[in-house]
């Protein structure tokens, strides 16, 4: 009886030791991948920011760097879709090149390629959830310009550029943007390193919908 009690007690010892070995390891390796995922989320930061000095407009900078350290899919020819957003489209001033940089490089991962399969209504609706829903890919997209703006007030280029139109990227200015840009760079790094699972089930920030965690999805678009 004393033996088999002892056996018992060594075995409970063992079996503490081996989930404790466990956590340790998994705490570890999560340590690790985290500190892997910072490391390539700054490198990206770092060459958008080159890619300024270097000729890139505001938003090329930003997908540039993207295409370049994350593997897509898609050709590297594919930054030319992003050339017409500089300036905030064609020096419109509207939403920062930046900004619709990240929203490219984004998209360029988890965007959609084809609708989900249905017919009629239930297209619309399943169409709508993967959009609205919760895990859903406006939560992802809406990250960016919410981000932004928490550091920098605003997301219109004309009202981020406003003191230096005038003399537009005098040194002053090109500083400043070249800042956007690393901060947008490391925005879209960071949505695309932390996985789809993770960042689709964020909750909304501001949004002309004024959804919450508590709204139902969307049945139409």
């Amino acid at each position: 009886m004393i033996r088999i009690k002892s056996i018992f007690q060594s075995t409970i010892k063992n079996i503490k030791f081996f989930y404790f070995k466990t956590l340790c390891y998994n705490d570890f390796k999560k340590g690790r991948e985290n500190m892997e995922k910072q490391k390539l989320v700054e490198a990206i930061k770092q060459r958008a920011r080159k890619n300024f000095s270097l000729g890139y407009n505001c938003s090329e900078c930003v997908f540039e760097s993207v295409l370049h350290y994350i593997d897509t899919g898609l050709p590297k020819e594919v930054l030319k879709v992003a050339t017409g957003f500089g300036g905030g489209v064609g020096l419109f001033g509207d939403t920062c090149g930046a900004l619709t940089g990240a929203v490219l490089s984004v998209s360029a991962v988890y965007g959609r390629s084809k609708l989900p399969e249905g017919e009629g209504k239930e297209a619309m609706k399943l169409s709508a959830a993967e959009l609205y829903g919760k895990p859903g890919l406006y939560r992802i997209f809406n990250q960016i310009p919410n981000r932004l703006k928490q550091k920098y007030g605003e997301t219109l280029c004309r009202k981020i550029t406003i003191n230096w139109q005038e003399n537009w990227l005098c040194r002053e200015h090109a500083l400043h943007c070249r800042e956007i840009i690393t901060d947008a760079a490391g925005i879209a790094a960071d949505l695309i390193l932390s996985g789809k699972d993770a960042v689709a089930n964020l909750p909304f920030g501001e949004n002309v919908e004024n959804l919450k965690d508590n709204s139902s999805c969307k049945e139409g678009t």
